[in-house]
């Protein structure tokens, strides 16, 4: 009880960052439908976050590195504060996906300085108990942010100014620590295409983690409109795929580890295919059949990126793991920025199916590959434990490495 104390302060500052960078999403999507936005134009901004996460976490590290955690905590949650806060003022979808921009670098910024906070306050044996209070802290606070939605107004001054100042309320836990900081770490070097070539398939996978991904956070909230489904019922549907990613995670990290990750890849992927399709074809109104397959894509299309990156770890040497990951997330920050805007252009012209017949697609392409790759070469026979990535920072393989990587 007393190791978690210690690091309480982190933990608020996570929650209160989740909820502010978490619900801007789809108050934007909302928001842009009540100032008659184009959903092109705010599948842009759905794009532009994920650009501004792709740059905070190739920056975020030399931030860090520069001039310290919590001043570059500060500097990344001010960068949040005023991407919240100007957006009543410029009612221009451009501006915003500016905007948006910000969110991407707060969110990327904040979480790879928590993140190396947390690598250097934790030891082999509190790892385990660490990182499980993380998760949970990180599925309900996420969660949590999506049900907001319900309660904010639509291009309100009043909801943006409310984000904008829980975003600048993560900044007291952490200025009123007691906890010393740490000394600062080196930053790991991207090498996305020696990863790639590491593990294709790895790649692969996160690349499709990607698309996934920011195509249900960002553009999620139009199919929901599309379909007829309120603001509260939006916020719900959204909450329901992060449960279901949360709740499939234990179920296949145990398959992961039992059986060759090529072929539980496989079967996510397939499975995807199956549950978009039929989401796409049905296209019911009935919210029993809304949430239930709400439910069960966060199942199948979540874990995948986990068990992507556990596959890529399997053909690493541990001292380059935090390089690996690294280029991971960068790998996933690719895929993350196009798929918004692809897949809101899709709804705009043939309609919601759309949305679910990309991502179909996008599955079918990597059981494709991944059956390609099983020709070429053999699974490891020594292989790493699989853990639950939730996709924040690369700075989450220090904390899992040391753990999960075989001796040698």
């Amino acid at each position: 009880m007393r190791l978690l104390i210690t690091f309480a302060a982190l933990f608020l500052s996570i929650t209160l960052l989740q909820l502010s960078s978490g619900s801007i999403g789809p108050l934007d999507a909302l928001s842009g439908f009540a100032l008659n936005f184009s959903k092109t134009e705010i599948g842009l901004m759905g794009s532009a976050q994920f650009l501004g996460f792709f740059v905070g976490c190739w920056w975020a590290p030399r931030i860090l590195g520069t001039v310290g955690h919590a001043r570059g905590f500060a500097a990344f949650a001010a960068c949040g504060a005023i991407g919240a806060i100007a957006h009543p003022m410029f009612l221009d979808p451009l501006v915003w996906a500016g905007l948006r921009i910000m969110t991407g670098l707060c969110v990327a910024g904040c979480y790879t300085i928590i993140e190396a906070w947390l690598q250097a306050k934790v030891t082999n044996q509190s790892r385990g108990r660490v990182m499980g209070v993380y998760r949970v802290v990180d599925i309900v606070s996420s969660s949590s942010a999506q049900l907001m939605i319900g309660v904010l107004e639509p291009a309100s001054y009043i909801s943006y100014n409310f984000l904008a100042i829980l975003c600048c309320a993560c900044l007291l836990p952490l200025a009123l620590t007691t906890t010393q900081q740490p000394v600062t770490p080196d930053a790991p070097r991207l090498r996305p295409i020696k990863t790639a070539k590491i593990s294709p398939l790895g790649a692969a996978g996160v690349v499709v983690a990607g698309l996934t991904s920011s195509s249900f956070r960002m553009v999620g909230p139009i199919y929901g409109k599309e379909v007829g489904l309120t603001a509260g019922q939006i916020g719900y549907f959204l909450a329901t795929v992060l449960i279901g990613g949360a709740l499939a995670q234990f179920p296949v990290g145990w398959l992961a580890d039992k059986f060759d990750r090529r072929w539980v890849l496989i079967g996510l992927s397939v499975c995807s295919v199956f549950v978009c399709s039929s989401i796409a074809g049905l296209g019911s109104s009935d919210m029993t059949i809304i949430y239930s397959g709400a439910l069960l894509f966060g199942m199948v299309t979540f874990p995948i990126f986990s068990v992507s990156t556990a596959h890529t770890n399997d053909f690493t040497d541990p001292g380059s793991a935090v390089e690996v990951n690294a280029s991971l997330m960068f790998i996933y920050g690719i895929g993350a920025i196009f798929s918004p805007l692809v897949t809101s252009s899709l709804i705009d012209r043939f309609g919601p199916p759309a949305f679910f017949g990309f991502i179909a697609i996008a599955h079918l392409l990597l059981v494709v590959f991944s059956l390609a790759r099983m020709r070429v070469r053999p699974t490891k026979i020594e292989r790493t434990s699989y853990a639950y990535v939730p996709r924040t920072s690369f700075t989450i393989g220090k904390l899992l490495g040391k753990k999960n990587l075989p001796d040698k």
